[in-house]
């Protein structure tokens, strides 16, 4: 699944069933790469011979992310025409472990109150937790748990689009794995990446993971609520983000006191009225 990290040894579960066999593979994707240790880590070579071989294996890794990443954003492509074709507006949402990010989709599902249609798909390694959560506040969701996975890559999201029986004009929010890396890379097919970092975090993590930033096209500055109690610059931190990202829209947010909910409740409303009148426009032309 993952060149980089060597992650998605486990196996891969959707609403509990394992992940279908690809159609172009006849098996699930399933990528492990070779690194330099895993090859004859027993053995003594001369430098030059151990050079050797780790250009080899390095140049192999390149080729194997290179496919890996290929193969996903055919996937994604098919998943950003369906939702495309049916109005919906995605949102894959990335952010370290414990940034707030269900505790955030929870408020939002609540403050929609029924307006908008919506379905939600968690990542997770292991349990249904997220997904009980969201469902206890009214809305359809799927887990899917990655078992070693790192994140999720559209091959899952596309599945887990089929169990889920998406509405037309709806919303689709994507909770990603926790975790700043490997996200950045795969595309989902999804309209928007929105980065949620909290201010229970340091100001330099978009400097620290500087590609999750400049992917984003929005990020959720969360917990504000605690900004009186912490030392934490949240003008630094925004100025870092925007330096790796100078397009970046930011929002204050906090799911505790409501403080940007309705900027973020008004960004979401904007981005369904644009993917519901290209889908009509898209009828017209047919």
């Amino acid at each position: 699944m993952c060149a980089t990290c060597g992650c998605g040894v486990g196996q891969t579960l959707i609403g509990g069933h394992a992940l279908r066999p690809s159609k172009k593979t006849g098996a699930a994707v399933r990528f492990r790469a070779h690194l330099p240790g895993d090859v004859h880590a027993t053995h003594v070579h001369p430098p030059a011979i151990e050079q050797a071989a780790t250009d080899m294996t390095q140049a192999r890794m390149v080729r194997i992310e290179r496919d890996i990443l290929a193969k996903n954003n055919d996937y994604a492509e098919q998943n950003r025409r369906q939702l495309a074709g049916l109005g919906i507006f995605a949102l894959n949402l990335v952010s370290s472990p414990g940034s707030g990010k269900t505790t955030l989709l929870v408020k939002t599902i609540a403050a929609l109150d029924g307006a908008l249609p919506l379905a939600v798909i968690e990542g997770d390694q292991q349990t249904e937790n997220d997904a009980a959560r969201i469902r206890a506040a009214g809305a359809p969701a799927i887990q899917i748990n990655t078992g070693r996975g790192c994140h999720l890559d559209a091959q899952m999201v596309g599945q887990a689009m089929g169990k889920l029986g998406l509405q037309d004009d709806s919303l689709l929010l994507i909770e990603n794995v926790g975790n700043l890396v490997c996200p950045a890379s795969f595309d989902l097919g999804e309209a928007h990446k929105v980065v949620i970092l909290s201010v229970t975090e340091g100001e330099d993590k978009p400097l620290k993971y500087p590609d999750m930033f400049l992917a984003a096209d929005l990020m959720l500055l969360n917990k504000c609520d605690l900004l009186p109690y912490l030392e934490f610059n949240a003008d630094l931190a925004i100025e870092y983000a925007r330096r790796i990202n100078p397009e970046l829209h930011v929002i204050r947010i906090s799911a505790t006191s409501g403080e940007g909910m309705t900027e973020w409740l008004d960004w979401i409303r904007a981005g369904c009225r644009n993917a519901v009148d290209a889908r009509i426009a898209e009828d017209l032309l047919e």
